[in-house]
């Protein structure tokens, strides 16, 4: 039986564009791109694990949604990733690479020029067709 990995991911709006990050090539799904955010902790809702992962990935503070934008489980080699995303509102900061290679701002539509990771694509094809 595969681990099963529940991981958080923030549609982080701004002016109309969408925060993509690359990940990094030290990380699994080397070079393709996310949502940022990461692993939910025991005792952590989805939505203060977001905040406390994009401060720690991007030194960024935001507002997170209540609403879930999208859920996807997806099965990789490694386990099985469910990923839930949530829109998000940059309260203060600007996005620093910490741990990805590359981010990119893109409006909704520019989304599926770049190789997403998998658990991704059903929320940037939600995104993509707004």
């Amino acid at each position: 039986m595969k681990k099963q990995i529940n991981v958080v991911g923030a549609i982080l709006m701004n002016e109309g564009k969408i925060l993509c990050a690359q990940r990094s090539e030290h990380m699994s799904l080397s070079l393709m791109w996310e949502f940022p955010g990461g692993k939910i902790e025991p005792g952590e809702t989805p939505q203060a694990a977001l905040k406390r992962e994009l401060n720690e990935e991007l030194l960024i503070d935001v507002n997170v949604a209540e609403d879930i934008f999208e859920t996807t489980t997806y099965e990789y080699d490694f386990g099985v990733v469910t990923l839930t995303t949530f829109i998000c509102h940059l309260i203060s900061g600007t996005p620093q690479l910490t741990e990805h290679a590359a981010i990119k701002w893109l409006y909704p539509n520019e989304l599926q020029t770049l190789t997403w990771a998998p658990a991704d694509i059903p929320a940037v094809e939600k995104l993509s067709t707004k």
